[in-house]
């Protein structure tokens, strides 16, 4: 038998690497045409273009990782049915839960390789492409400087600010200001828990601690909440909103931590899109047991054509309904860890259970 798994996990292997390469491939083309649309729109030149779409690639990766293991697993199934393969390896005495298990098996390390894209590739790359197409277009404002491990920084006039975090929903983290006069003498600091856009340029900062200097005389002072006009917007920080399924795990449950804090905003949608990236890398797995029923289609009901379409078919439908239930519990208010596992849960169980009525039968 055991032979007989790495050949099984062998054939599934190879067909799965296949097929993602072909469909990372296809998508990078598809994302570079409509980039062109924005080439010459300031600096944004064909090579900015390539660069971001290359950048954006590990987020293709994990998206496509589960879509590329059910039909690379139909594809292998369907090249052991039509080669009688299958029907002597059952007719040998291998189980159905055998070859699942041989399947399964090759799963395992795709999974982990989804997650770890997903937690420490995808969400740096995606950070980066999005910088680097703002500043090529000229979108970034020349107020905001380069992103440091301190956070980043701008300067207005004689006051330097210090943001240590974005939000995905634009709430700053950390505000740190410095004041300094003519002589570049510092007057005043202030620091904020946090700090959210009022319109009409300003920003209400909340827990702010001050500390003002006149002379030798230091005066410390402690406010819920402080306004701060500034030149800085919202639209000069879009360079660093990156979606909140593309974002690490840990900067997820800092969003629901920060946002979540005496229910000052709502924060469904990174719940939901927390407990998408903890689930997802199990739709690989997920999607391998679906392909499993379809190799008990005799060759006369479809060849490997026909398999890879209804794989297609049935990676579109998954896809579709994780973003859907995934909309509908933010607006439905559902349960988050509901609405993000329930399109895992159907396929598998539906799955799971035309394995159990085929070994049944």
């Amino acid at each position: 038998m055991r032979t007989l798994t790495r050949y099984i996990g062998r054939d599934v292997l190879v067909a799965t690497l296949a097929i993602f390469v072909a469909l990372l491939s296809l998508f990078a083309f598809f994302d570079l045409i409509n980039e062109l649309t924005d080439v010459g729109k300031g600096g944004y030149t064909l090579s900015a273009a390539a660069l971001y779409v290359a950048l954006h690639l590990p987020s293709r990766l994990y998206e496509l990782f589960p879509v590329a293991a059910l039909i690379g697993t139909l594809f292998a199934l369907a090249q052991l049915v039509a080669n009688s393969e299958y029907t002597v390896m059952r007719a040998s005495g291998a189980s159905l839960w055998q070859i699942g298990w041989a399947v399964v098996r090759v799963g395992i390390p795709l999974a982990i390789a989804t997650f770890l894209a997903g937690e420490f590739i995808a969400p740096p790359a995606e950070r980066l492409a999005q910088s680097i197409r703002a500043t090529a277009r000229g979108d970034s404002s020349r107020f905001v400087a380069q992103q440091f491990s301190s956070g980043f920084w701008f300067k207005q006039d004689r006051t330097f600010v210090n943001i240590r975090t974005v939000l995905a929903d634009l709430t700053l983290v950390g505000v740190r200001i410095y004041e300094f006069d003519d002589g570049m003498r510092l007057t005043a600091s202030r620091a904020a828990e946090s700090g959210r856009f009022s319109g009409d340029g300003t920003w209400e900062l909340r827990d702010v601690k001050a500390t003002e200097l006149a002379g030798d005389v230091a005066r410390v002072s402690t406010v819920p909440s402080w306004t701060w006009t500034t030149v800085l917007r919202p639209s000069l920080l879009t360079i660093y909103q990156v979606a909140p399924e593309r974002l690490e795990i840990a900067t997820l449950w800092e969003n629901i931590r920060v946002l979540g804090a005496g229910g000052a905003a709502k924060t469904s949608r990174f719940e939901i899109a927390f407990w998408n990236k903890v689930f997802y890398p199990f739709a690989v797995l997920a999607m391998m047991v679906v392909a499993l029923p379809f190799a008990h289609f005799q060759r006369r009901q479809g060849g490997a054509g026909f398999r890879i379409f209804v794989g297609t078919m049935l990676g579109l439908a998954f896809f579709l309904a994780s973003r859907l239930f995934s909309s509908l519990g933010v607006l439905n208010d559902w349960p988050p860890l509901i609405s993000a596992t329930l399109p895992l849960a159907i396929f598998t169980g539906l799955a799971v259970g035309m394995l159990g009525w085929i070994e049944r039968r």
